[in-house]
């Protein structure tokens, strides 16, 4: 099902049910505007972090001159908090709805959530709140390896000795906690999902997590804290953005196709710099691909993201359409995509095999190419879980590097959004299995076997990028370069890897 709409206000009913700011009280409410300042916190429920940052990475008036080379466009920072803002404060019925951020998968469960069903007898989890510090407790944790214990009962899983895995169990229970130490939070969440295995309901629990557990507004602003307190998505979207920008830097009419387009983020940046460009703006057409959801309206979730961002084009008086495909990756066409020849076409995506023969086919001036990095997309189980658990660690010891343990938003993240992928990684088997990361160097020999060029890193975005990330972010977080691809991690482990590509016939 496909859905069309325009910019120019006119034929697009869903952007208008969106109240206006105009760009001056947008401007206000970003710089401080005490009424807007006390209604933006209530709403937040006192959240640091969205308003705060956009005060001080506002650049969105002047490029960014970097090194001594010509100036970069201004990336526009703030513009995916502002537009995040006003999907919370004007969209009431993102309270009962499910996140976009979390898989479709989940969208096809059964209403009935299974998790207090499992968890009904197992005794209750010690550290309800923030841990207390004492000598007692410090004695008892230094006896206890829970990765070790973790890998063990792992073990026991793999070879259906379900009495050991389930005795591993109780001692990983004793000693984890949501609330703990980085280590003590990821057992808690390892053992959620090897649970699951055991009880073999980890579909069902991967699809209960998101169905019934929060609603979009509640991981939205978790969201919201964790691109705060991490760059690796806002790093992401200033590579993609400045590269797509230098690529159609001539042009005037700009189609960019964005496989799993979910709430679109990314697109606000990118429209507010192309709305600068001296001689007017060029006209910009996106379509957002995303699977469908269950029901008589498979694309209305991505209809509405449409009309979030051609409201947005409009208050930058940029030249809009959006088109909505709502399939599965595999069944869509060349056709589905409506591609015109006077136009030049970007594709951006984390794509998957499905996916690299219909990019070939669409033929795009560029291909921009994010890798989460990962190896634990392994079909051996052992295997898989030590991968993982070594991956996710890295987010645990991030996250508490960046964010009290008492943060709300960090333990709805870490609950809703890191433990659903988990569940789904170490719980959940065949199609069912969704998440099968793939290290950026394997990406990189499937690129160029599908026929696909790397094109070379802009020497002038990478430095501007270093220069924000250590500006504004944790010191332990790294930007570095293999090859084309720009690198992002924490503490010497890769994370996501971003690169540019064209059809070698290009």
């Amino acid at each position: 099902m496909d859905t069309l709409f325009h910019g120019d206000g006119q034929s697009i009913k869903s952007a208008n049910e969106f109240p206006q700011l105009d760009f001056d009280q947008q401007h206000s409410l970003s710089q401080g505007n005490l009424v807007n300042e006390c209604q933006f916190d209530h709403l937040f429920n006192n959240v640091t972090g969205l308003s705060k940052l956009s005060s001080h990475l506002d650049v969105n008036s002047t490029p960014c001159e970097v090194g001594d080379d010509s100036p970069v466009e201004g990336d526009y920072f703030d513009g995916v908090f502002k537009y995040l803002q006003r999907m919370l404060m004007e969209e009431d019925d993102l309270l009962d709805k499910p996140c976009m951020l979390q898989d479709c998968l989940a969208l096809q469960a059964a209403e009935k959530s299974f998790y207090e069903v499992l968890n009904e007898n197992q005794p209750s989890s010690p550290s309800r709140g923030r841990p207390r510090a004492g000598q007692k407790r410090d004695s008892i944790r230094e006896l206890v390896d829970l990765r070790d214990l973790l890998t063990r009962c792992a073990h026991a899983v793999a070879i259906y000795d379900n009495w050991t895995a389930n005795e591993l169990l109780k001692q990983i229970r004793q000693h984890s906690s949501p609330y703990g130490d980085p280590t003590e939070r990821l057992a808690y969440c390892f053992a959620n999902a090897l649970e699951a295995r055991l009880a073999g309901m980890g579909t069902t629990l991967y699809s209960a997590l998101t169905t019934t557990r929060a609603s979009a507004a509640d991981i939205l602003r978790a969201y919201g804290a964790y691109l705060e307190i991490c760059p690796f998505q806002r790093m992401s979207n200033i590579f993609a953005n400045k590269s797509i920008a230098k690529q159609t830097s001539t042009v005037t009419r700009i189609h960019i196709i964005d496989f799993g387009i979910l709430y679109g983020f990314q697109w606000p940046c990118l429209i507010h710099g192309i709305s600068l460009r001296p001689g007017g703006p060029p006209k910009l057409r996106i379509t957002g691909v995303d699977l469908p959801q269950p029901g008589f309206r498979p694309a209305e979730r991505i209809e509405e993201t449409g009309g979030r961002l051609a409201n947005y084009a409009r208050r930058f008086n940029v030249p809009f359409e959006f088109n909505a495909v709502a399939k599965r990756w595999d069944t869509i066409t060349a056709e589905d995509l409506a591609i015109d020849e006077d136009e030049m076409v970007v594709v951006n995506c984390l794509p998957r095999d499905s996916v690299m023969n219909l990019i070939k086919k669409i033929n795009p001036e560029m291909f921009v190419h994010g890798v989460l990095n990962g190896t634990y997309g392994a079909p051996f189980f052992v295997t898989r879980f030590k991968e993982a658990l070594y991956h996710f660690s890295s987010l645990f010891d991030m996250f508490e590097a960046t964010l009290p343990r008492e943060d709300q938003n960090r333990s709805m993240f870490e609950k809703e959004v890191i433990g659903r992928e988990v569940m789904n990684v170490i719980a959940c088997e065949g199609t069912e299995r969704i998440e099968r990361p793939d290290s950026y160097k394997q990406w990189q020999v499937r690129n160029q076997r599908a026929g696909f060029k790397q094109l070379p890193l802009n020497s002038e975005i990478m430095r501007e990028i270093r220069a924000k990330v250590k500006s504004y972010y944790n010191k332990d977080f790294l930007i570095d370069a293999d090859g084309a691809w720009m690198l992002q991690g924490w503490k010497g482990r890769v994370i996501y890897a971003l690169s540019c590509w064209k059809p070698a016939g290009l």
